[in-house]
């Protein structure tokens, strides 16, 4: 109880920190630029409050869940023999991860009205939550077998570049933009944390060398998938500018 209490007011002083110099640069630019109506302002102030409790409860739930469960699952299949079970594993952990997650949500619905409807946002979120749940196996994969991070980091470089001279400027804007937002809170909290549990349990492997280096790979699953994706659509003669079928 103490130490729920103890994280509680560190989530709240952190929450207070960040929002507080946005708020009130939103309220300057407000009353001497934009000088939308009072409503405006109501509604403001009421989405700044609504999202202060919502982000104290989001950081509160994950110190109280998603690190603890994400490293015990870890820890726990690390130790499973055969521990290849954390490939699947990974891939599972890894889909419904990202398309649970807030973020993921937010850019799949501006892509979709960004396209005029072009691009769906759940078709979308679909390719986003499999290309990260596949990067998230190939990284467990990569601690089962004690595989090279340098090695796996060269070769998806290489291909994004190969692919970034071939897609249109579109498509890389929303492939590099989506890269960042996949590699969010919730895969930093709990895959993360999983690949380190994984790492400490696991005979001959170390957590700061194996257990580390997810988030770069998530960080690639969708610049890589979302290219290829555009290769697809220009292949078929598809368009933005199409309203989609």
């Amino acid at each position: 109880m103490i130490d729920f209490f103890y994280n509680l007011r560190i989530n709240i002083f952190e929450v207070i920190l960040v929002l507080f110099p946005l708020s009130f640069l939103f309220l300057i630019i407000q009353k001497f630029l934009l000088k939308m109506p009072k409503e405006y302002t109501k509604n403001l102030l009421k989405g700044i409050f609504l999202t202060f409790i919502g982000l104290v409860l989001f950081f509160q739930g994950i110190d109280l869940s998603f690190l603890p469960a994400g490293t015990i699952i870890g820890e726990y299949f690390g130790n499973f023999k055969p521990n290849w079970i954390l490939i699947p594993l990974g891939f599972l952990m890894g889909f419904l991860v990202t398309y649970a997650d807030p973020g993921v949500i937010i850019i799949c619905n501006q892509i979709e009205k960004a396209s005029n409807g072009f691009l769906r946002r759940t078709f979308v979120k679909y390719i986003l939550s499999f290309s990260v749940a596949f990067f998230v196996s190939l990284a467990m994969a990569k601690l089962v077998y004690g595989l090279t991070l340098i090695t796996i980091i060269i070769v998806g470089y290489a291909i994004v570049i190969l692919l970034t001279l071939f897609s249109d400027k579109e498509y890389i804007a929303i492939a590099f933009d989506s890269g960042g937002v996949v590699t969010g809170p919730m895969a930093v909290t709990f895959l993360m944390a999983m690949s380190l549990g994984a790492a400490s349990s696991m005979e001959g492997r170390d957590p700061l060398l194996d257990g580390f280096g997810l988030v770069s790979l998530i960080a690639l699953a969708p610049i890589i998938t979302l290219m290829i994706f555009g290769l697809i659509i220009n292949y078929k003669g598809g368009s933005k500018n199409e309203q989609g079928d």
